[in-house]
């Protein structure tokens, strides 16, 4: 005899898997993040920091930090059993910036993670999706010991456009990191939304 579907049960779902970035200062958190939600043992390319790197790396504000990203982070997380978001931590030091580029080929989105004791070091991480046109969110990392300020004070203090959400966040909480993840799917999905209403009317 032969089975019907019904009977054999329902086909397995195809999950549209989505890309995200996650970047940021250095000492951000951004490594943190990636292994606090991911389902698979992280992609981490780590290296200690060196006497040789101290003149251009600055561990200010992070000095307990030893050792940093030199190419990307890399995690897998299923939201839904038809979403997957890959994850790709990029480094956060200026003299790797040129894998920017590479790594945000393809990008639904980022996230831009903030250290309010070292806001201005995602300036340029903010700067670099703006100009390409990427829907990004910042969550601002709250680190234990650092202060505290309103949500609309960190956001002026960035100069964020309005549409840009701003999430608080615990780095190293799964259940926290998944909000910001969903929060820039759902942010990158309405700015598609919104350009393709553009295009049609």
């Amino acid at each position: 005899m032969i089975l019907g579907r019904s009977e054999r049960g329902k086909p397995p779902i195809e999950p549209l898997t989505l890309k995200i970035l996650v970047a940021g200062g250095f000492g951000v958190g951004k490594t943190t993040l990636v292994g606090a939600v991911s389902e698979i043992r992280p992609l981490r390319t780590e290296e200690l920091l060196t006497e040789a790197g101290r003149p251009v790396d600055d561990i200010s504000g992070v000095e307990a930090k030893n050792t940093t990203t030199v190419a990307m982070d890399f995690g897998r997380i299923t939201l839904r059993e038809d979403l997957v978001l890959y994850l790709f931590g990029t480094p956060g030091q200026e003299r790797f910036w040129f894998m920017w580029d590479e790594l945000a080929e393809g990008a639904l989105g980022a996230v831009v993670l903030a250290d309010t004791r070292r806001l201005e070091d995602c300036f340029a991480a903010i700067d670099y999706f703006e100009r390409r046109s990427i829907p990004f969110l910042v969550g601002v990392n709250c680190f234990e010991g650092a202060a505290r300020y309103p949500a609309d004070d960190i956001r002026r203090a960035l100069d964020l456009d309005d549409h840009v959400p701003l999430l608080m966040c615990d780095a190293r909480e799964r259940e926290s990191v998944k909000e910001v993840l969903v929060g820039v799917v759902q942010h990158a999905m309405t700015q598609a939304a919104r350009r393709r209403r553009a295009v049609t009317t």
